[in-house]
């Protein structure tokens, strides 16, 4: 049974998300630093993310910056 992992590499701030031990057979470039992995059926099997730091960051703070806009409205109600 595959079994899904992450690993963060520190050096080169890549995170790789597992979701199968398959090998892969190629890649498809989703946006300029995310890349989805694919085995030979063209499942995906794995993500990897460059500058990860900066990207996980980003996507909190877009997160969190959503749901305060909401909070007024929510309050007011």
């Amino acid at each position: 049974m595959n079994k899904m992992h992450m690993e963060y590499f520190e050096k080169g701030d890549v995170l790789h998300l597992a979701i199968s031990n398959e090998p892969e057979a190629g890649s498809v470039e989703l946006s300029p630093n995310i890349t989805a992995e694919l085995n030979e059926k063209g499942e995906l099997i794995g993500i990897e993310i460059l500058n990860a730091s900066a990207y996980v960051r980003d996507s909190i703070m877009e997160s969190v910056q959503a749901r305060m806009l909401e909070f007024p409205q929510a309050q007011s109600a």
